[in-house]
């Protein structure tokens, strides 16, 4: 089976700044795959070219064998329906409940009665472990449990793909481990493939099964976490010594 997501010789500039320089990689369906590197060099870019927010200046980014780059209108929101999206702040309606917020995407694009809409929330939100919430305000959660109702809201319609951008940014030690939990289990509860944008090793050595180290534009390095581990790549290794120097 080819893989979920095939990125070929990707290049994207903005005006003379050259950020993605033949970016070539692929994604397993079922795995978890973190991007890894340093602030700006060119992570989110990538993500976005993987949804079609963005397009190359060169290259194809295959979904499940279809090149989405030349795709727009309906066709790109198709394919779009694959993907479910965590953002870095969980991005929540703050004057929305828990419910309301996670029901949102079954408003805008399913036709379903509103007891159908209730026992999906409901599901939803147990398999990212809360129960009983569906009333409260996010101002009202914790930022781990608003995290996990980001997820609930990213899984509502069902996707093959879930992309988690920066979701351990500006967390404490116990709700990044908290998070990392949460990626583990959507992949274990529902066998979603994942992609983590992230610049924060330790929590990217507890959830992948692959790592691709992004710097200046190239995937400098990339396979599972021992690998790079033991990586001999200038660029890597700087980087992880940043974290390996303290354990």
């Amino acid at each position: 089976m080819p893989p979920i997501i095939q990125i070929q010789d990707l290049h994207k500039s903005f005006g003379d700044n050259a950020v993605l320089k033949g970016i070539n990689l692929d994604i397993e369906e079922g795995t978890t795959l973190v991007v890894l590197g340093g602030s700006g060099s060119g992570k989110t870019v990538l993500m976005k070219h993987m949804i079609g927010l963005l397009k190359p200046d060169r290259g194809r980014v295959l979904v499940e064998g279809q090149d989405i780059v030349p795709l727009d209108g309906e066709e790109l929101a198709r394919v779009r329906k694959k993907f479910g999206m965590v953002f870095q702040a969980a991005a929540l309606f703050d004057s929305m409940t828990v419910y309301e917020n996670v029901a949102f995407p079954l408003r805008e694009h399913a036709k379903l009665k509103e007891s159908e809409i209730r026992e999906k929330v409901k599901e939803k939100l147990a398999i990212v472990g809360l129960r009983n919430v569906e009333s409260k305000y996010p101002a009202d959660l914790s930022g781990g449990m608003r995290k996990r109702v980001g997820l609930a809201r990213a899984i509502i319609l069902d996707p093959k793909i879930v992309l988690y951008d920066e979701p351990t940014t500006g967390l404490d030690p116990i709700t990044t481990d908290y998070v990392d939990e949460m990626i583990l289990d959507a992949k274990r509860e529902l066998g979603v493939t994942s992609v983590v944008i992230s610049h924060d090793i330790a929590s990217a050595f507890k959830v992948a099964d692959r790592i691709a180290f992004l710097s200046q534009g190239h995937i400098v390095e990339q396979g599972p976490p021992e690998q790079l581990r033991r990586s001999e790549e200038p660029a890597v290794k700087a980087f992880l010594s940043t974290w390996f120097g303290k354990q």
